[in-house]
């Protein structure tokens, strides 16, 4: 078994190697000259992508609609989604492929989800079976209360131990983060099964949804680990204060107590950038650059990349690249192809792939 999952593994590199009619184009980065080639385009504000060990992949669009995407670059819907509240920034939003795929064919999958008196950030699982999601369950969804269409957060991150983080927003109402009895604005932490793992920080605290594995954020838009297993997450701040945050279990992230920018207003936003008990980000942005998705590359097939930070930016059109750490940036990937980068992932062979919101375009960069 061992052997034949190599074996997918170098068929996965070869085939996404030179997808029919690619060309590359060479461009500049701070960590040296790249290649850059379209692999699909023609997506309807595409969210997130997965890799499938036979070398496909799995492409979300925020609309509600699941494409399975083979290496020549032809694509089929996927049918068998939950029932998707696709308003505002909600609707269908992340895709994670479980570790264990080639046994259990499982996904994962965050949404928007219809609730009383408007939506919530939901997560659910699924077999799948060809072209189609079959055994559907929900196994989280936020507790309901919040309304307006912002800050679902959602981003899915399978840890070593295989339970599931999910990103929540702060659905747009601020002192919720604060407030451990709602899920807004967190990090939660359940079992593949939505059970509350027995070591999570609050379980069995009648004041705090069990869940909860951090909060006090405003709205994480990006999530991976690190190659110790640690959690990192992105996330937004208002008129400045974009953060990037190693998650402990149980912190407090400030939000909105403390916060390195301002409101949109103009005004102060709480107490100032520090208060006792509440932790301090690893690196932030003023003004913001609204940060997506997120990649900690592993050096593989990049050697020069191993550790650093790669943050893609909704406003500005580029990927920020961060030192191991996130210490300081040391530059950015900017070209066409970075409109309002949505989702960033390192592939099987390490390149870079870019989901481009701007563009409806995937794209593959690898060092040249």
């Amino acid at each position: 078994m061992r052997f034949f999952i190599a074996i997918l593994g170098i068929m996965s590199v070869f085939w996404w190697a030179a997808p029919a009619g690619a060309e590359e184009r060479r461009i500049d980065t701070p960590l040296g000259p790249a290649l850059i080639e379209t692999v699909a385009e023609e997506f309807r504000v595409p969210w997130s992508l997965g890799f499938l060990p036979d070398g496909r992949m799995l492409v979300t669009e925020r609309a509600g609609r699941l494409w399975l995407l083979a290496p020549d670059g032809t694509r089929e819907q996927v049918s068998g989604l939950p029932d998707i509240a696709a308003r505002g920034q909600g609707g269908l939003l992340d895709i994670a492929i479980a570790r264990d795929f080639e046994q259990s064919s499982t996904v994962f999958l965050s949404f928007a989800k219809a609730q009383r008196d408007g939506e919530g950030t939901a997560l659910a699982v699924a077999k799948l079976d060809e072209n189609r999601l079959r055994d559907l369950r929900v196994i989280f969804e936020m507790a309901p209360g919040s309304s307006g269409g912002q800050h679902f957060g959602g981003r899915i991150v399978e840890a070593p131990d295989g339970t599931l983080f999910l990103t929540i927003g702060d659905r747009g109402d601020r002192p919720s983060a604060q407030d451990r009895a709602r899920h807004n604005g967190s990090v939660i932490r359940v079992t593949r099964d939505g059970d509350v793992p027995s070591d999570n920080p609050f379980a069995g605290q009648s004041d705090a949804q069990p869940e909860i594995w951090s909060y006090g954020h405003r709205n994480p838009q990006g999530a991976t680990l690190d190659s110790e297993g640690q959690l990192w997450v992105n996330e937004h701040g208002a008129r400045g204060g974009d953060e990037i945050n190693r998650v402990r279990r149980g912190a407090n992230y400030g939000w909105p107590v403390i916060a390195y920018g301002r409101h949109y207003s103009g005004g102060k936003i709480g107490e100032g950038t520090s208060k006792p008990g509440m932790e301090q980000p690893e690196f932030y942005w003023d003004p913001s650059i609204a940060p997506s998705g997120m990649v900690i590359h592993s050096g593989n097939g990049w050697p020069a990349a191993r550790g650093h930070h790669f943050v893609g930016s909704l406003k500005f059109d580029h990927v920020a690249v961060l030192t191991p750490g996130a210490e300081e940036e040391v530059g950015r990937i900017e070209s066409r192809e970075t409109a309002r980068v949505r989702d960033l992932r390192e592939g099987p062979d390490g390149a870079l792939w870019i989901v481009s919101e701007g563009n409806g375009t995937i794209y593959r960069l690898r060092p040249e």
